[in-house]
């Protein structure tokens, strides 16, 4: 059956597309369309997008319910909505901005708060090295970039909701301040062993943390010195209390931090990121441009079988040029993972679409 339907509000200037519903109207839950379908706002949004000429899609998509703004970055394949709600709007108005102002105020602020968080990481990686006994053996270095890794994703996990409860790694860390090096080796042998083969007498701060796949927590062989005063308020007050980390931008923060932990930036004495505008001067017409045309190509194709299958060919074509980068010349952009905006692309050009 044919239907018709509407945008809400698009302001073409800055690239964003506004879906309206009515006060006190869930933005998570599904509605039914005029055609059957059963879509959330962002869902509706996302398919009004689509059959927008390419030029004019949006940068960003904001759903609001006239008491709550979530705003998705349409940059950051899913991500999860930044929320803004009406009661807080005087002092989070700056957040908006992006609204009116094309250089958006709020990839400012990502950028500042990134950088903060490349300079917090740069002050607790010096003080945890001074702790090796050999802090020149190559050996201490690998140990210690892992473990700013695993300490920079227990800090935003707890931030960002990822364990559960905001504040989770700080009060447990505070609880066994006398012992934080045990403490940390605990933790992390718990975040590696999945929920149903834990110890079940396991002390209930500890059981509290869930299981974190991918293997990050996995090498037992990752030496963990001495954590001084110093270091435990490092962590606890500085980098926990006075710090949000769910406010960073993971592409920004990801190359400050990974200049963080290069010997080379570190001797330089600066760190440095790589925008996403610049990025994507390089990998657009290299390939990305090439692959999104012949993704409008395949929206348009009426059978879906045959759809389908061209999609297929896509994300296949797609791994096929980052594998082969991979493995012929190992791309560092700029201290940029390369493969990680690469597999985001991926995402972006195929998600939903199959």
């Amino acid at each position: 059956m044919d239907h018709t339907s509407f945008i809400d509000g698009t302001i073409p200037a800055t690239k964003v597309l506004i879906e309206q519903k009515g006060l006190g109207k869930d933005l998570n839950e599904p509605i039914r369309q005029s055609d059957g379908t059963l879509l959330n706002p962002f869902q509706q949004a996302k398919r009004y997008s689509a059959e927008l000429p390419y030029s004019q899609r949006p940068r960003w998509i904001v759903t609001c319910n006239f008491a709550e703004f979530h705003i998705y970055d349409m940059e950051r394949p899913g991500g999860d909505a930044e929320i803004i709600r009406l009661a807080n709007l005087e002092k989070e108005y700056y957040r908006l901005q992006f609204l009116v102002d094309t250089g958006s105020e709020q990839i400012k602020k990502e950028m500042e708060l990134s950088l903060q968080a490349g300079e917090l990481v740069g002050v607790l990686y010096d003080a945890l090295l001074a702790q090796y006994k050999d802090p020149s053996d190559p050996e201490t270095l690998r140990s210690l970039n892992k473990l700013c890794v695993r300490l920079v994703f227990c800090l935003y996990a707890e931030d960002a909701g990822i364990f559960g409860r905001r504040g989770l790694f700080h009060d447990y860390l505070k609880a066994r301040q006398q012992n934080p090096r045990g403490a940390l080796m605990d933790l992390f042998k718990v975040l590696n062993t999945k929920e149903e083969d834990r110890d079940p007498y396991l002390d209930d701060d500890l059981a509290a943390f869930p299981y974190v796949n991918g293997g990050l927590f996995a090498d037992d062989n990752v030496i963990i010195p001495r954590l001084d005063g110093h270091i435990a308020g490092l962590i606890l007050h500085k980098a926990s209390e006075d710090f949000d980390w769910s406010e960073i931008s993971p592409t920004i923060f990801g190359a400050v931090f990974e200049s963080t932990l290069s010997p080379e930036t570190r001797r330089s004495g600066g760190m440095h990121y790589t925008s996403i505008e610049n990025i994507h001067k390089v990998i657009d017409p290299l390939f990305l441009d090439d692959l999104r045309a012949e993704l409008d190509r395949i929206k348009q194709i009426v059978v879906r079988r045959n759809q389908v299958a061209r999609l297929g060919d896509l994300r296949e074509r797609f791994c096929s040029v980052i594998i082969r980068l991979r493995c012929k010349m190992r791309v560092k952009l700029m201290g940029v993972d390369f493969f990680t905006i690469l597999w985001n692309e991926a995402l972006c050009l195929t998600n939903g679409n199959s």
